[in-house]
């Protein structure tokens, strides 16, 4: 749609300029940073970064009506720029231009309504955001779209040449990392640490698809991370995990999304998140709370936090009481949930800090964190997947979580459900394989329930001619075979023959 053809009132702002005064705020010591750099711990004290926009008070100036038209017309805008998360650019990183912005086709992806069927058997209705459905196949890209826009911006003005991107990842960041690093051609080396043994074929298939460097170390995600943190600390490296506040920034687009897609009508709704390195639940809180005081949305819905019992760190501190909370990182154990067996979240203290946020603007019964056993998790995706929802492990955690917020009376049959399922299930089809299968038991201590295994049945057929691999029939051995293969298969499915 042409910008001519938009309504008149809203033509000056469809594209818009650079604005805000962003910032890095360190949540150690209070130190503030300019934003031109790239920075991931404050150096004057090594604490925790956080994105912070002075003059966001811009943003209230103009009444939610006219944000909400906006970002709702802006969807019929033919510029590649706006299409993905920066459709809502003055929310997310106003300080990017336009023409820095990469955009491969991540954001605004559909939120499925569960089959009635599913919502009976679970108590409750529920939608699912289909994150699978971004470039690289999760939820990753959001974030990975604004620290590579930036990355590319800094890249432009301060004339630098060859610099290389380092990330850790369980799978799905480096698949994001890469995939968007190559998109800015010679100028970017993506280089990933992913821990051997702890990453699906598929998901590392495509880093190397994507032309990274890939190092496979010993250990678990968290030994990982930290050797990602040292080469940061030490060399000219830009560090594309969640501990670079940009990341978090674009992630925001999730809650974004979540809004528009609901008509911002939230009061009612209840936000279900995995917590894993606590980027997306500290970027979807610190959305959600933009919006609120900008007035785009009616009110704040509840969130509802989910982790594994294997790597529990942030459930653990949450259900401490309030004012003696401590936190400690805990040793994982293998995990379904790959994405969030993180023992340690590099986001945890800006989780901590805008979860009491986020409970001073919408209530004490506004914030939760769950926690649910692996056989929940598989149960969970599989249970999901068999009422036609495509979700991944991460996404089956939520499904859990949602039962046991349910079964706590954390939230109520009569509020409505958004579960995140944060990659596509084909990424963890091996894990549901070693299910049916009945591999899972000793290492994940999951046992499998009859009824939800799945094989394919060997089709037996005796005094019958059969095709060698590879090869086909002709003539009256076809025939022949075609008519015992199809009175097996009719026998074994209880078939009438028509008359």
């Amino acid at each position: 749609m042409l910008v001519d053809d938009f309504p008149v009132d809203l033509k000056p702002f469809l594209i818009p300029e650079v604005s805000g005064e962003l910032g890095y705020d360190c949540l150690s010591c209070g130190a503030r940073h300019a934003p031109d750099q790239l920075l991931y711990t404050c150096p004057a004290c090594g604490g925790l970064l956080m994105l912070t926009d002075k003059k966001i008070a811009r943003l209230q100036e103009k009444p939610g009506s006219f944000w909400r038209r906006l970002f709702d017309h802006r969807l019929m805008l033919n510029l590649q720029a706006l299409k993905g998360v920066f459709t809502f650019h003055e929310f997310l990183a106003p300080n990017i231009p336009l023409s820095d912005i990469i955009y491969l086709g991540e954001g605004h992806s559909p939120v499925v309504k569960a089959p009635s069927s599913l919502a009976n058997q679970v108590g409750a209705n529920f939608f699912v955001k289909m994150e699978g459905q971004n470039p690289s196949a999760s939820f990753k890209d959001r974030g990975m779209a604004a620290a590579l826009s930036m990355l590319n911006y800094l890249v432009r003005i301060k004339n630098l040449d060859q610099v290389i991107a380092v990330c850790a990842s369980t799978g799905d960041t480096s698949a994001a990392a890469a995939l968007y690093a190559s998109s800015l051609g010679q100028s970017l080396k993506s280089v990933v640490l992913l821990p051997k043994g702890k990453v699906t074929p598929q998901q590392l298939s495509q880093p190397l698809g994507a032309g990274a460097t890939v190092f496979e170390l010993p250990g678990v995600f968290d030994d990982s991370m930290k050797v990602v943190e040292r080469l940061s600390e030490k060399y000219h490296v830009a560090l594309l995990n969640s501990k670079n506040p940009w990341r978090v920034v674009g992630q925001e687009s999730y809650a974004y999304e979540v809004a528009q897609q609901f008509d911002y009508a939230l009061l009612d709704k209840v936000l279900i998140v995995p917590v894993g390195n606590a980027g997306n639940i500290t970027a979807i809180l610190s959305g959600l709370l933009k919006f609120h005081k900008a007035m785009v949305i009616d009110g704040l819905p509840k969130i509802v936090a989910v982790q594994s019992q294997r790597a529990n760190p942030v459930f653990r501190f949450f259900r401490q009481p309030l004012g003696s909370r401590t936190y400690c990182p805990v040793v994982v154990k293998p995990s379904v949930a790959q994405a969030a067996m993180i023992g340690d979240p590099v986001s945890f203290p800006r989780l901590d800090v805008l979860s009491k946020q986020y409970e001073q603007e919408a209530g004490l019964s506004s914030f939760f964190v769950v926690e649910v056993d692996e056989t929940a998790i598989m149960e969970g995706m599989l249970q999901a997947n068999r009422h036609g929802l495509t979700v991944c492990t991460q996404g089956g955690e939520c499904l859990a979580g949602l039962k046991a917020a349910l079964g706590q009376g954390l939230i109520t049959p009569s509020e409505t459900a958004i579960l995140d399922s944060t990659a596509h299930a084909l990424k963890f089809v091996d894990f549901q394989n070693a299910y049916f299968e009945g591999r899972l038991a000793q290492e994940y201590g999951v046992t499998t329930k009859a009824e939800l295994a799945n094989k394919p049945r060997p089709l037996i057929l005796e005094n019958t001619p059969i095709p060698e691999p590879g090869q086909t029939l002709t003539g009256a051995q076809k025939e022949a075979f075609v008519e015992a293969a199809t009175q097996a298969i009719a026998q074994a499915l209880t078939l009438v023959e028509k008359v």
